[in-house]
């Protein structure tokens, strides 16, 4: 029997096309935050991002914030800090504020910048990147434990610095790194026991290189004498769904080609042959999913026939659909897709055939105890009748 309870949540960059009015896109993100946490969802992670004009969220601890105060139940992560681009101790500080305000509902996803335009900007070398991120790792931890750290590197100074303020959740949130293709997530992962968030596994190169970044995290666990936790690994892909197969791709009709136009604008990645439409060729090459729930249940299975188990699917949010048609897509999976993973209506499954393979005997028993009550209740006039004298007032 599995011991993972398939979790379900979102990535939210967020993806939002440079002609529409950000003020009110950004309120669309915290509504959705909002209609995930009535829905049942587990976890949303929220996106870091400087440059390029689409991802419009620059500080996921002030969003995280905001959203904490509308819902009630769903956990809320960072989806990443971008370390290098902030002083570890004050992106310490940060978190342990929140996961003092989110009574422990704050996880802190964290990773070493995707976009180069932001480095740029900022002057940090990309390549420099990696490297900063598991410095910052490592002292951020130590600071959590309520160590005092002095040290100096090239990008960061700190003089006997502590935290005075300690984390709410004990020993400290969740802490994770993201994971793509190269191995340096499975790296950090494995060396500081930290949760994993595969941020392209139905890419297909992502796809492939799932196991093999699962294996080193857990190579390096091992050397440092842990084990790492399935519960923990968290798989990310793109889907929309409707009631049907035709309906779902006329809704992702509406914003797909500037979704992937946008992807693309960064980093030439998605090479769709002249003449071919784009969404049915992503699809077709498995990129993600447009579809019915089934289609969904079937992209989650073939990850898990792949990796294993895991802890967590999580959506890549975009804007694939109108609004409305989003909110739609994930009440149907809601609906349709997490009951099939938590197993939630084999009970009711059970109890619908006990009762469909025993009918004939219950209807009969039910036929025989109401013509019980009929004879009963004939007798009993019967024979009230018989004892009720013919006339006067006695009869009455």
């Amino acid at each position: 029997m599995s011991q993972v309870n398939l979790r379900h949540g979102i990535f939210l960059p967020p993806f939002h096309p440079n002609e529409e009015n950000p003020t009110q896109c950004l309120e669309r993100d915290l509504e959705l935050i909002q209609h995930l946490d009535k829905l049942g969802f587990h976890e949303a992670w929220i996106g870091e991002h400087h440059s390029a004009g689409y991802e419009i969220i620059s500080s996921p601890e002030i969003f995280i914030a905001f959203a904490a105060e509308r819902t009630k139940h769903i956990k809320l992560g960072t989806g990443v800090i971008s370390l290098p681009y902030h002083h570890p101790m004050m992106t310490a500080d940060r978190i342990v504020q929140l996961d003092h305000m989110t009574r422990g509902r704050v996880m802190f996803g964290c990773g070493p910048g995707l976009l180069a335009s932001d480095a740029i900007m900022m002057g940090i070398d990309p390549m420099t990147q990696r490297d900063r991120m598991a410095e910052a790792i490592d002292v951020i931890i130590r600071l959590f434990n309520g160590e005092i750290v002095t040290e100096k590197t090239d990008w960061y100074t700190m003089n006997e610095a502590r935290l005075h303020l300690l984390p709410y959740t004990q020993p400290h949130p969740e802490m994770a790194v993201v994971s793509s293709i190269t191995p340096s997530g499975g790296r950090l992962a494995g060396k500081y026991d930290l949760s994993m968030i595969c941020v392209a596994a139905t890419n297909p190169f992502g796809y492939d290189a799932l196991a093999s970044n699962w294996e080193i995290a857990n190579g390096i666990a091992a050397e440092h004498g842990r084990k790492m936790d399935p519960n923990r690994l968290r798989l990310v892909g793109p889907m929309h769904i409707a009631e049907t197969r035709e309906q779902a791709m006329k809704n992702a009709k509406w914003g797909f080609d500037r979704y992937l136009g946008y992807l693309n604008n960064n980093q030439p990645r998605f090479n769709v042959p002249a003449g071919q439409d784009k969404l049915e060729w992503f699809i077709e090459n498995k990129f993600g999913v447009c579809g019915t729930p089934d289609d969904a249940i079937a992209l989650i299975e073939r990850l898990q026939a792949k990796q294993g188990e895991f802890g967590a699917f999580l959506h890549q949010a975009h804007n694939w659909a109108d609004f409305e048609e989003t909110k739609r897509s994930y009440e149907l999976y809601a609906r349709y897709v997490m009951p099939h993973f938590s197993k939630l209506n084999l009970a009711r499954e059970a109890s619908f055939q006990w009762c469909g393979d025993n009918r004939t005997e219950f209807s009969a028993k039910r036929n025989a105890a109401a013509k019980a009550m009929f004879d009963k209740h004939e007798s009993e006039q019967n024979a009230a009748m018989t004892a009720r004298p013919a006339r006067g007032r006695e009869a009455w």
